[in-house]
């Protein structure tokens, strides 16, 4: 039976091999954690933000002023747009097996003939020096499924994080942003696809260490709580 992957699904793959080919194999998830839900109220109003910019043919403040959105716009496709932010649906691309490969975007920048995936971040504090690295399987992602539906991309993507700084007199809060530029790599986007299959269709693989799942499912297991 085919596959059908995700980018979050594929960092899992990363994350713990064993956790991943249970998952998938077996059909038994981890058990999910409480997701806060101050980024998904963010996503969706940063969304309807950048959307009231682009019918006015404009960029947001945010990006207007800087130097490297010269030539920028927002892409303004919107019946594309909102089937590539869905994430029922977003962009797909099936390899000769059947096997799918999906993404859902937050936003699409146009520079010339090219493509450039925007993707919106939420933090409590200020970037890391290494926190823009952690996104880059998901803009990998995201480029190679652009790339496989014939579209042109940048070999660049960017982060646009914001995070709060203060709050006014009256109570509301103010959010600074930070635009990071982050290089794409399709090739990696590729293999990390690959390497999902190739563990999937081999013997279950051995936990990635530290994996607290797993310690907890092999303790359950001795102590034959669960067989």
């Amino acid at each position: 039976m085919p596959y059908k992957f995700s980018a979050s699904s594929l960092g899992l793959l990363k994350e713990c091999p064993r956790c991943f080919w249970i998952q998938f194999n077996k059909g038994i998830k981890r058990p999910e954690s409480i997701f806060p839900s101050l980024p998904s109220g963010m996503d969706k109003v940063l969304k309807n933000h950048f959307d009231r910019f682009m019918e006015r043919k404009e960029l947001p403040p945010e990006l207007r002023h800087l130097e490297c959105m010269h030539g920028c716009s927002l892409f303004d496709d919107k019946e594309k747009l909102s089937l590539w932010r869905n994430n029922r649906k977003g962009i797909e691309w099936a390899d000769k097996d059947g096997n799918i490969l999906k993404g859902a975007v937050d936003n699409i920048l146009k520079k010339g003939e090219k493509l450039i995936v925007i993707d919106f971040k939420t933090r409590g504090f200020p970037l890391k020096e290494d926190t823009a690295t952690h996104y880059d399987d998901q803009l990998n992602i995201y480029n190679f499924l652009l790339r496989k539906n014939g579209f042109r991309t940048e070999d660049f993507s960017y982060l646009l994080f914001y995070y709060p700084s203060s709050v006014n007199e009256d109570g509301s809060v103010v959010f600074s942003t930070e635009l990071v530029k982050v290089d794409v790599d399709i090739e990696a986007a590729e293999k990390l696809f690959k390497d999902a299959l190739k563990c999937l269709k081999g013997e279950m693989p051995v936990a990635a260490e530290g994996c607290e799942w797993c310690r907890w499912r092999e303790k359950l297991t001795s102590e034959k709580i669960i067989n």
